[in-house]
């Protein structure tokens, strides 16, 4: 998490430093992490623009850290106490539940990644071993686009769940505290501004994967291999060329370089969910915790 404390962000002013400060050291940090990922998530909401994975990759190591603030700030007695207190667990209750979603969600995503990462590899080796039979290039294709319609299947499935997570927590987001009850109300709101965030970057990434079919334009088999969001996209500016189009060149090495690039890609999407996936787990351990205690 080195890297992520040199983010522009790192520096900015953020707002209700007075009482964080006093309830714990990490709380002002989690302040800025959660100002941060609100004000980049508003511009992607209001942006036609597809994320890169690039930014889907950096905004889970963010999250992560807002994570692991969040853990240093739970740890204190004061503030499980809050939690556990405030109309009698409810709070730690709801995040439990969310937790499940979140962490399906999280899962479900990591499998298909790693199931899109063996397609792309096969199609590389298609590509290399192509020698003018196509007919593997083909076989790949059809592969990927069975593999395709089962994917859209779940990813629908999980965009389903995560709404009705996000409904039900912004439905819960109006509290009745006191003004002697500060300390629960910025814990309250850090808890339910975290999962609103988490199931924002979740469902960026599961419409990241969202992946329309190879159709085919002629009799050629080359051009079944048309731009998809992973590849292209008119709004997406990521600077990858259109697949298609180098293959019908003959660029053949410009083409296996797409799919390396693509393949980086996903390495690092599955790092990202793998850091998320964790910091879910040690959230979901310490609130139960809190329970038990």
């Amino acid at each position: 998490m080195e890297a992520i404390s040199k983010f522009p962000y790192a520096h900015q002013p953020v707002r209700s430093i007075s009482l964080p400060t006093r309830i714990h050291p990490s709380s002002q940090r989690v302040e800025a992490l959660l100002n941060h990922l609100k004000s980049h998530q508003t511009q992607s909401l209001s942006s036609s623009i597809c994320l890169e994975a690039e930014t889907i990759q950096s905004d889970l190591l963010v999250l992560a850290e807002l994570y692991n603030c969040m853990e240093e700030l739970f740890h204190s007695p004061q503030t499980q106490q809050a939690l556990v207190h405030y109309q009698d667990g409810k709070l730690v209750e709801e995040a439990l539940c969310g937790s499940v979603t979140l962490l399906d969600a999280c899962g479900s995503a990591r499998d298909l990644l790693m199931v899109l990462k063996e397609h792309v590899q096969s199609l590389q080796s298609a590509i290399r071993r192509r020698k003018g039979d196509y007919s593997s290039i083909e076989s790949s294709i059809s592969a990927y686009d069975s593999f395709r319609k089962k994917a859209k299947k779940e990813i629908s499935k999980q965009l389903g769940m995560l709404k009705r997570m996000e409904n039900k927590v912004n439905s819960n987001i109006s509290l009745h505290i006191n003004q002697d009850q500060q300390l629960i109300m910025f814990l309250a709101r850090v808890v339910r501004e975290a999962s609103t965030i988490t199931i924002s970057i979740l469902c960026s990434l599961l419409l990241f994967m969202s992946m329309p079919a190879l159709k085919t334009k002629g009799t050629s088999l080359i051009s079944k291999l048309k731009p998809t969001r992973l590849f292209n996209s008119q709004n997406n500016t990521n600077g990858i060329a259109d697949l298609s189009t180098a293959l019908c060149k003959g660029e053949v090495q410009g083409a296996l370089r797409l799919l390396e690039t693509l393949n980086v890609s996903i390495d690092g999407l599955e790092g990202g969910l793998d850091c998320i996936f964790r910091c879910l787990v040690k959230n979901r351990v310490s609130f139960l915790n809190m329970l038990t205690h």
